[in-house]
């Protein structure tokens, strides 16, 4: 059977940069499905930017975190039953209202065992349940579209888009030595490595004479976290050091991590875009599900490309290490539950195991891409 003719499609995407940004593969799987259809995207307004240059999108709306009543009656007006296929891909109460009122078919996800009922279910014709430990939540975003495939002619080996390069900020251009980028803020505490690991990740890599460049967003908290490891540092680290915390657009981090030798990272969005960028990529997991939320391996087909628990696992340019413990992984926020807690399996995840997966990459023949 050919899918419906759909013109006018909205994904709905209200959440946080890296759940914006693996949506690409849906994106790009809708607009294979629908060529010939207007594709827009609406999101968090700090978050969409890296959609930036997304050849399939027509149209980017972004919204406030927490709009208030006039601003929400404005959008909803702009909305208002404008599409005729909405895409929610979050199961927010926000989400599903979004998608009510913008079209008259509607699927979305929804939390596991409430696809059967709630007035959620009865707004829509069709729903994935969320699982948290099995499926990757890019397959969980594709499957939305199942019911409309047919006999398009559709793309299984995945791949998650970067925003549009921008050029490398002056301090990268015309470098002659290759550089390793690090990022140790995640949105939240519970998904930190200790600060005394970095350092010690940075020592290793000045005792090489290879210069580290340190990402992070605008935020005061990764500005504080980059200066407590920049202070700890000994003279001759503090030489080799670029700090491009909160100086660069997605667009100038996209490139830098593009021409990086090797890219390591918690579990945050910059992992998720170090991978579509393809460097090779380390990314430290500790009560994150990688059969979950892992920094999808581009190329890889549609299937779950991870195990749930490995203390290293490699798949194409992505790196996953594990912290230990039979907890792992608990997906809560920490030991304690919550934002701020720490977490001891990325406390115990020992530096020698990062500094050894990164010899690992490099003792095969991985070349450094560059545009």
């Amino acid at each position: 059977m050919k899918p419906p003719p759909f013109k006018k499609i909205l994904i709905i995407a209200p959440r946080q940069i890296g759940d914006t940004l693996i949506t690409t593969p849906l994106i790009k799987r809708a607009h294979e499905i629908w060529p010939d259809a207007k594709i827009d995207f609406l999101g968090f307004a700090n978050s969409v930017g890296i959609l930036d240059g997304n050849p399939f999108l027509n149209k980017i709306i972004g919204t406030s975190k927490k709009p208030k009543l006039k601003e929400y009656v404005k959008l909803l007006g702009k909305l208002f039953f404008q599409y005729d296929l909405a895409i929610i891909t979050q199961p927010s109460d926000r989400a599903y209202l979004y998608g009510f009122f913008s079209a008259f078919h509607r699927v979305g996800v929804c939390h596991p065992g409430k696809e059967d009922r709630g007035w959620k279910h009865w707004i829509t014709q069709y729903q994935v349940p969320i699982d948290y430990f099995a499926q990757h939540v890019i397959t969980e975003k594709l499957k939305l579209l199942d019911p409309f495939v047919g006999g398009a002619q559709i793309t299984h080996d995945i791949k998650v888009s970067p925003p549009q390069f921008e050029s490398l900020p002056v301090e990268l251009q015309n470098i002659p030595n290759p550089y390793v980028v690090i990022h140790p803020s995640p949105l939240n505490d519970y998904k930190c490595w200790p600060i005394n690991s970095w350092v010690q990740i940075i020592e290793h890599f000045s005792q090489q004479e290879m210069m580290v460049v340190i990402s992070g967003g605008p935020d005061q908290k990764d500005q504080v976290l980059a200066e407590k490891i920049l202070t700890n540092l000994s003279p001759h680290a503090a030489q080799i050091i670029l700090n491009m915390t909160g100086k660069l657009s997605f667009g100038e981090l996209a490139n830098v991590l593009h021409h990086a030798k090797a890219y390591i990272g918690v579990d945050t969005a910059i992992t998720h875009l170090a991978a579509a960028c393809s460097v090779p990529t380390i990314a430290l997991f500790g009560a994150t599900p990688p059969t979950n939320f892992g920094p999808w391996p581009n190329g890889t087909s549609d299937k779950q490309p991870y195990r749930l628990r490995a203390q290293s696992q490699t798949v194409a340019n992505v790196t996953i290490l594990q912290g230990p413990g039979d907890c792992v992984p608990c997906r809560k926020a920490g030991c304690d539950d919550t934002a701020n807690s720490r977490s001891l399996c990325l406390e115990d995840l020992n530096v020698a195991r990062v500094i050894q997966a990164y010899e690992n990459i490099f003792s095969q023949v991985i070349p450094v891409k560059h545009i």
